[in-house]
Order: structure tokens, then sequence, then C-alpha cells
């Protein structure tokens, strides 16, 4: 009975288009006064304040502010144009450019639509000049945004670590790692997915005429790169310092917000007291969402881990099969769907406490868990119905949600080819961590 009044009411409100986070506490707000009365009630304030006064969820807002500081100071153009100078001279060089931005600003902003928003405007427009549709265009934007919750630093990774540490210990500096590769394979499959896109409109369309940048010289590569090399730094800097026992991944998020005020004031001069104001209320808003979600998510899971929900989900599930690969298959079914209509963030209180137990009891590598349930939720950044990169990218480009949503099938395809290797071949995650010997 509590599971079905916890699970139905929280659906039955997000179906009636309530923000997450609203619907959330308030399904869980009902369980616990249904269940204990007024008292069940005294543990939400105690709950909600427990889950948001941990230390190491105080990279969030820094990391939050260093990505809006980034992306005002004018590093996401420098980091455009010096992509642009390496490749944008090829037919395709925009996909290229496109993809190799979004994983250098991903490594800054650790967030999905923070990416979209910092490289769709000039990259959309960049793909449509050089011959793409604009819901092709969209959909590797909406796409390659969704790296940036895999790619080091992300915040992701931080709430996964958090949430998965109450059964058992998880490093964020094995899970940043071990988000490297993943990532850039995630790119990858985007490039190829672009590249068939192309070719399936000349073959249908007959050649496609578009601008194509003219060769770079070495000078102007050397130039753009100079320019460029701040924005470089950053995840030099944040993973050399974490790696090398200069900082944790909190002290970093701190390190990186001066670093992207000492590049914004004193290298490129783009930032003033008035843009810092805005920086400001920007990040404030992106982090009170954020820390409202994860309070509303720690009293749901609360009582999913409590009424022994989760066991109970756990056992279902693991009755149905006792084979590895039908269990995976399974998971990550469930994982597609729900990032299909909730953010990470409520997905990890949600669905970590049900899941973690069944991969260790099958022996998956919790860090393994991490990467694949991530890799799953970035691809719903992008899904339709609510996916929020898509949104984004639609607002930037000028097309319907519709449209767009045709426009982003083949890089979901692509994505979640990519997915199945990461869940059945763990080694494309632990490879890296264990290389550099990250514990």
């Amino acid at each position: 009975m509590t599971a079905f009044l916890l699970f139905g009411l929280f659906f039955l409100l997000v179906m009636l288009r309530l923000p997450i986070a609203v619907a959330l506490a308030i399904s869980s707000i009902a369980v616990l006064f249904a269940g204990s009365g007024l008292f069940g009630l005294e543990l939400v304030a105690d709950i909600m304040y427990t889950s948001v006064s941990k230390f190491t969820l105080l990279a969030i807002p820094f990391f939050i502010l260093a990505g809006v500081i980034m992306e005002q100071a004018g590093i996401s153009k420098r980091l455009i144009d010096f992509a642009q100078a390496l490749v944008g001279h090829r037919k395709s060089g925009i996909v290229f450019v496109t993809v190799m931005t979004a994983i250098f600003f991903a490594a800054i902003s650790g967030s999905g639509p923070a990416t979209v928003a910092a490289i769709g405007g000039i990259l959309i427009p960049a793909m449509v000049k050089n011959g793409f549709k604009k819901e092709t265009a969209g959909g590797l934007v909406a796409g390659s945004g969704a790296i940036g919750i895999i790619i080091p630093p992300s915040i992701a990774f931080i709430v996964f670590a958090v949430v998965a540490g109450d059964q058992i210990p998880v490093s964020i500096g094995r899970l940043f790692i071990a988000g490297i590769i993943p990532g850039l394979l995630l790119g990858v499959g985007f490039i190829l997915a672009a590249m068939f896109v192309r070719w399936k409109q000349e073959r249908d369309e007959g050649p496609v005429e578009g601008y194509v940048e003219e060769r770079a010289t070495v000078s102007e590569r050397f130039k753009a790169f100079a320019s460029a090399i701040w924005g470089l730094l950053i995840p030099i800097i944040i993973l050399g310092g974490i790696y090398g026992g200069f900082f944790t991944p909190t002290e970093a998020a701190v390190v990186a917000v001066f670093y992207g005020l000492f590049v914004g004031f004193v290298i490129y001069r783009e930032l003033n007291l008035k843009k810092l104001y805005d920086i400001l209320v920007a990040a404030s808003v992106q982090t009170a969402t954020v820390m409202f979600i994860v309070s509303a998510a720690s009293v749901y899971a609360y009582i999913i881990t409590t009424e022994q929900i989760a066991r109970q989900i756990s056992s279902a599930m693991l009755g149905i099969s006792e084979n590895p690969i039908i269990i995976l298959l399974l998971v990550n079914v469930l994982l597609l769907i729900a990032g299909m209509f909730i953010d990470a963030i409520s997905a990890y209180y949600i669905f970590i406490p049900i899941l973690l137990p069944i991969m260790l009891v099958m022996n998956v590598d919790p860090t393994v868990f991490g990467v694949f349930m991530t890799v799953n939720l970035a691809i719903g950044l992008f899904t339709p119905p609510v996916g929020l990169n898509l949104f984004v990218a639609a607002g930037i480009s000028g097309t319907s949600i519709g449209r767009l949503s045709i426009g982003v099938l083949p890089f979901i395809v692509s994505s979640i080819i990519i997915l199945l290797l990461i869940t059945f071949i763990p080694q494309i995650s632990t490879f890296l961590p264990d290389l550099l010997n990250v514990k």
C-alpha cells in the first residue's frame, strides 16, 4: 500500500505537470502523514536539512558558478575558434568542431543544459550554414551537451557518490576518471551519426551546398591555441589537483571559480561588476533548483529505504531472471524510460536505493554502475518528451520540439549502442582508473 501511494501519487503529480521536486516532496509528505501522522511530518525538515548539509555537496554550487563564469568570460567562444582552426576546413569539420567543443566545455561546466547554452548559439547556425538541417544541428548540439554530465568534473557523479555512499563507499575521484573514455566514446558515436545523416541527406537530395572554412595556417592555429589555452588548462588544473592530492573535489570547485574570475577579469577582460552580479544571480537560481531537488528527493529515498520498498523491488527484479545479461538489460530499459521523464538528480535518489543492491548481488563494480547509470540519464537529457537539452536547443535553433525530436533520433540510437558497450564491457569504465591506480 505504501509503495502504491508513493509511486502512484508521484506519477500522477508529474502527469499534472508539477515540477519533479514538488511532486517528490508532496508524495513523500503524503506517505509520511498517512503512516505516522504529524510525527511523520516532523521528519521532513530534518531529512531535507541533513541531505544538503554535506561537505561533498558543497562542490555543486561552486561547479555551477564556475560553469556560468566560464560561459560569460568568453572561454566557450575561444574553444570554438580553436576547434574551428583545427578541423573547420574539412567538409564536415563543423561536426568535429561541435563535438570537440562540447567535450571541452563539458570538462568545465559539468552540466548538460549549460553546455548546450554555451555552444549552441554559435554552432547551430554554423552547422546550418554548412548545409545541415536545423533539426540535425539542434539534435547534435543537444546530444553533445549531454556529455557534460559524464566528462569530469561531473555534478552527476558527485550526487551518485553521495547517494550510493549510504550503502557502500564510492570514490568521486574514481568516478571522474571512469567517465572519460565513455564520454569520448559518446562523442565518437555522435560524429558517426552526424556523418551518416549527412550521407543519407546527400543520397536522397543530391550534393549539399555548404560553406567550408579555409584551411587555417600554422600561425592562425597557434594564435587560436594561445587564445584558448586558458580554457584548455581548466580540466588539467582541476583533475591534476584532485589526483595530485592538492585538493578535494569540493576544493577543486572553489579553485575553478577563482581561476575563471582571474581569466575573465585579467586575461580576457570580458567580465565586469555588472556581469558578475548577473553571474551570481544565475548561479544562485541554478543552485537553489538543484538543492531543492536534492532535499525533496532525499525524503523520497528515505521512505523507499525505511519502508523496505527498495528490498521488495530488488527481490522482484532478481526473481525475474538469474541471468546477469537479462537483469542489466532490464535495468537499462528502466533507466532510459525514467530519464525521459525525470532529471538525473531525482533519478539517483529514487533508483540507487533500489538498483544498487541488485548490482552488488551481481558483483557489478559500483563505479561501472555509476557510469552506465549516468550515461542512461545523459541520454534522457536529449530524449523526448522532457529532455532539458532539447528545450534549450529548440530555443536556440528556432526549431519546434517535434521536428527536433526527429532530428535527434540518430544520436539517440548511437548513444544506446555506446551504452550497451559500456554496460557489458566494464573495462571501458575501469581501464583508466585501474591504470592510474585511482581507488
